[in-house]
């Protein structure tokens, strides 16, 4: 299976140890959690998500390598928690924390969730049909996978790419389940 995921250009798309700052699904001083989505949008939306960004403006900032990475098949452990939490704000990442340890605890070394920073259902990815249309509307998912992990290949799709304008009206920013400053769907090309 191929996944994507975002990384500073000047960096590798992997964590190698334990300084890897906390996440939704893992904590502090845990072992690597490798955070992958399986599309690419998926990957532009949790970097937007995280990093704030709203408005049209700050786009044209972003300088990200975006990685597609073959993953190994492996079972995956799926999480309880009702949807919201999955996809909450941050006061949600401690439910999150404490179900990926339990899922750990009991062999996980894949878990699989629904993607937090894409809204659920959107039109994702592109059809050819009269000309460039929007895809067919996806759940997005993101996948995670614990402990270091030297046999993934990873090729940069983008070394210092950006996302999409109309990725931002997708984004489940924190705080709104729908906001975007100076974007409407008019503003679309």
């Amino acid at each position: 299976m191929i996944v994507f995921r975002h990384a500073d250009p000047r960096l590798p798309f992997l964590w190698e140890d334990e300084a890897q700052p906390p996440g939704r699904w893992h904590g502090v001083g845990e072992e690597p959690a490798h955070y992958f989505s399986d599309t690419p949008d998926g990957a532009w939306g949790e970097f937007l998500r995280h990093e704030e960004i709203r408005d049209l403006e700050d786009l044209a900032t972003i300088r990200r390598a975006i990685w597609a990475v073959e993953i190994h098949d492996e079972p995956a452990a799926i999480s309880t928690l009702r949807a919201t939490i999955q996809t909450g704000d941050l006061e949600s990442y401690e439910a999150c924390r404490t179900d990926a340890r339990r899922l750990r605890k009991h062999g996980a070394t894949r878990l699989d969730a629904p993607s937090a920073a894409l809204l659920s259902n959107t039109a994702s990815g592109h059809v050819v049909d009269g000309g460039l249309r929007p895809g067919p509307p996806l759940q997005e998912r993101t996948i995670v996978l614990y402990g270091k992990r030297p046999s993934l290949v990873g090729w940069r799709a983008a070394s210092e790419g950006q996302p999409s304008r109309e990725l931002l009206l997708r984004v489940r920013h924190f705080g709104s389940r729908r906001y975007v400053d100076n974007l409407g769907a008019g503003d679309i090309m």
